[in-house]
């Protein structure tokens, strides 16, 4: 893709990463990671254990689920960098225009992304 086609993608891919950053920020309360975050908050809990441990699990979930979408997106825009951005990563078909609307940090096209959700592979 030309650069006149990839860069409202790159505008878009910008500005949900910096959405995600500002987001990250303030569930995580400023610099420090959710671990951290969670350590100091469940530190002083009065909960009992399990419902601290539980509490804990779904912090680290969140944040596995976050950093996942950050490195999706950092990807997307590496892509644009290097002119590779718009085609499969499995196939090398071109990614529909709707499909990167949609979903601008997609790195598959629909029947590559299937495969790979059916496999459980990501």
């Amino acid at each position: 893709m030309n650069t006149r086609i990839t860069a409202p993608f790159q505008k878009q891919l910008l500005a949900q990463r910096a959405r995600m950053l500002e987001q990250l920020a303030v569930l995580r309360g400023g610099v420090v990671g959710r671990a951290e975050a969670s350590a100091e908050h469940f530190g002083h809990s009065e909960d009992s254990d399990a419902q601290v441990n539980s509490e804990r699990d779904l912090e680290f979930a969140l944040d596995e689920r976050e950093s996942a979408e950050l490195r999706l997106l950092d990807a997307a825009l590496e892509r644009i960098k290097t002119g590779h951005y718009g085609l499969c990563l499995d196939c090398g078909e071109t990614i529909p225009a709707a499909r990167l609307h949609a979903a601008p940090e997609a790195p598959r096209c629909l029947a590559c992304q299937e495969k790979v959700e059916k496999s459980g592979k990501s």
